[in-house]
């Protein structure tokens, strides 16, 4: 009988453990920074997209800076670039949900890992895309805070992992930084935004903190 209690009560204290971290999730999120700045300046047009998981941020490819656009596989007919952040196991190994495994998962989470920067490029504004209004200052800043999550070559160059796209229109790059469990791809876009000044949760791991202070 006392082995049974000891195990339920063990049992308890490690269901605390995601209970408690989405609780304090759903609270920072609800957290608004606000800009930092008058927004009276507002005059560009950047997206947020989400596959019901992972959170983007979409820029025309106008009005992505030089220093950035130079690096990236881009054509003519190319007018969007969004840019995801992840763990690179689990971005290389698991295209689909239908191939997410408990290994890769528990890997990404709580593990030290490399980390991938997926670009993907678009012709026309996704119907889904949730549109946010910037200034040139933000805008610039955000273009900054892409840029220096690449990982580069001693010659500044990107560092492309060839053959591993999920299509024509996409690719992975090699990025600075280890995903977890406090540190996930929705996070990173919540960080860009937050960094550059744009309106931004305290802090969030899931896509919908961001999404719902621009809905």
């Amino acid at each position: 009988m006392k082995i049974i209690k000891k195990a339920l009560k063990w049992f308890l204290y490690f269901l605390l453990i995601p209970i408690s971290y989405l609780l304090v999730s759903l609270l920072l999120a609800s957290i608004t920074i606000n800009r930092k700045s008058a927004t009276s300046g507002e005059e560009k047009s950047i997206y947020l997209s989400t596959n019901g998981v992972h959170l983007y941020v979409v820029i025309p490819k106008e009005n992505l800076d030089p220093l950035l656009l130079k690096e990236l596989k881009y054509t003519d007919t190319d007018q969007y670039v969004s840019f995801g952040w992840g763990d690179e196991n689990f971005y290389v190994n698991t295209p689909t949900w239908g191939d997410l495994t408990f290994s890769n998962a528990l890997r990404a989470l709580f593990l030290k890992s490399s980390t991938l920067l997926h670009v993907t490029r678009y012709s026309a504004v996704g119907t889904e895309w949730v549109e946010v209004k910037v200034s040139a200052p933000e805008l610039q800043k955000l273009n900054t805070y892409i840029h220096q999550t690449f990982t580069r070559t001693t010659n500044g160059s990107n560092i492309l992992l060839k053959n591993e796209g999920y299509s024509s229109l996409d690719d992975f790059y090699k990025s600075k930084g280890s995903y977890s469990c406090f540190s996930t791809c929705n996070s990173w876009v919540n960080v860009g935004f937050k960094e550059s000044g744009i309106k931004s949760c305290l802090w969030t791991p899931f896509d919908f903190g961001l999404l719902n202070k621009h809905e």
